[in-house]
């Protein structure tokens, strides 16, 4: 869910940058374990249309025909003949990646939607490396699980922080609203201008949002003070929270403690 969730902030931001709505893009995704069957339904969530997503696990397309799928791979099989990754590449949007390295090839880059969105997140090694897919396709906003190059989909953007918004209103489970909460936060903090304690992080070089810069810097101390609030209020607003917060002023003056 984690990965679900960082992964739905920075699709939500690229989007935004390429002008594509995500009820409309076509998304190929590698890999059909939980991270991708979580990512999936947050993108679902999220306004991404079920019709437009091609999941592949080792065997390859998920399809009705197949008689090897379990209830969270039934979701998003296909009604139709299987065709193979390259082929679902054709004019893709976005490509995720959450199987191995090296199943993805420039020219599948090549053969993608104008202005593509790829984020190829297996570690250590991701499906087509970042500087392989930027020399394909210059226009290409890339992802990865990596922390040296830009964007990296890190999951510590998001579980300190949604599980202190969570105990701190004693929430008896983790649902979909305090999730989508925790998207919307981290991809508005993304937009603001960057965190000072950020930039001397990275030696002064953080840059601002754009193609680069999707997802805000895991240093940016205003993530507790962004992610926490929002998943609690979600927590109050959708029935989970045993000990809801009545003042939240003062609770972000606490949480500045923390900081």
């Amino acid at each position: 869910h984690g990965t679900a969730i960082i992964s739905g902030a920075a699709l939500l931001n690229a989007l935004d940058i390429v002008k594509k709505n995500i009820g409309n893009v076509k998304i190929v995704v590698s890999g059909a374990g939980a991270s991708a069957i979580s990512c999936c339904k947050i993108y679902l969530a999220l306004g991404a249309s079920v019709d437009n997503i091609f999941m592949f696990d080792s065997k390859g397309l998920i399809v009705k025909s197949r008689g090897d799928l379990d209830e969270y791979k039934t979701q998003f099989a296909k009604d139709m003949e299987a065709i193979t990754l390259q082929e679902a590449m054709a004019g893709a949007d976005v490509f995720i990646g959450l199987s191995k390295a090296n199943v993805v090839s420039q020219d599948m880059v090549r053969s993608m939607n104008t202005k593509p969105i790829v984020f190829a997140l297996a570690n250590p090694n991701p499906e087509i490396t970042y500087d392989d897919a930027i020399a394909a396709r210059p226009d290409v906003i890339m992802a990865t699980g990596r922390s040296d190059y830009p964007n990296q989909v890190n999951n510590v953007l998001g579980f300190p922080y949604i599980f202190r918004g969570a105990l701190d209103v004693r929430a008896h489970s983790i649902n979909e609203e305090m999730k989508l909460a925790a998207v919307a936060a981290i991809a508005r903090l993304a937009r603001e201008a960057p965190s000072e304690v950020a930039a001397r992080a990275y030696g002064g070089d953080v840059k601002t949002f754009g193609a680069e810069s999707l997802i805000p810097s895991p240093f940016d101390p205003r993530l507790i003070l962004r992610i926490a609030p929002a998943v609690a209020k979600a927590a109050i607003a959708s029935g989970v929270a045993r000990r809801p917060i009545t003042d939240f002023k003062a609770y972000e003056e606490k949480l500045s403690g923390f900081v």
